[in-house]
């Protein structure tokens, strides 16, 4: 029987946060504590720009949805 209970249309994007934040941090402990030596500029990079840039994509992936 179909359930007419309406999911929350974000869900993915929260789960999808979720996960890059854990992944963020673990690489920016790996940066920061030195076993990484890549210069700062690819850190930052890593770190900031990709997943912000990856999540706004996913953000306005699921907002177009029906």
């Amino acid at each position: 029987m179909a359930d007419n209970e309406r999911r929350n249309p974000l869900m993915p994007w929260f789960i999808g946060l979720a996960i890059v934040v854990a992944a963020d941090l673990y690489v920016a402990y790996l940066f920061l504590t030195g076993v990484c030596q890549a210069p700062g500029i690819a850190q930052v990079f890593v770190v900031v720009v990709i997943p912000v840039v990856y999540l706004a994509l996913m953000y306005l992936t699921f907002k177009s949805q029906p």
